[in-house]
């Protein structure tokens, strides 16, 4: 998702160039995880002559968002709470990030 953020449309050539330092993959396993991740709803696609030119749905924020949502109801039987509490008690979140938490949520009060 990355690569096609960062690009605004990728092939899936270019994402695989892309991930080259990071991991070999071959391009097709490259387009059976684009494909995955169209049929989810994250990415949409146009042909250009053979190729298929792929760009995002969603922006980063908007991603992220619905990723938490579904860990949250996975993993933490639908309770954000849970999730929250386990990453204080875990050290996930450092004293500015739980301050700024607590503004952000005194500010929701009000």
């Amino acid at each position: 998702m990355t690569s096609v953020w960062r690009r605004r449309a990728a092939t899936s050539e270019q994402i695989r160039e892309d991930l080259a330092p990071m991991r070999k993959l071959k391009e097709s396993t490259v387009r059976t995880l684009l494909g995955r991740l169209e049929k989810k709803g994250h990415l949409k696609h146009h042909t250009d002559g053979r190729a298929y030119v792929y760009s995002n749905i969603d922006e980063p924020q908007s991603f992220a968002i619905r990723a938490v949502r579904q860990i949250i109801e996975r993993f933490c039987a639908g309770s954000a709470e849970q999730l929250i509490s386990g990453m204080v008690e875990n050290h996930v979140l450092n004293p500015r990030q739980l301050r700024r938490l607590v503004e952000e949520i005194d500010k929701k009060k009000r």
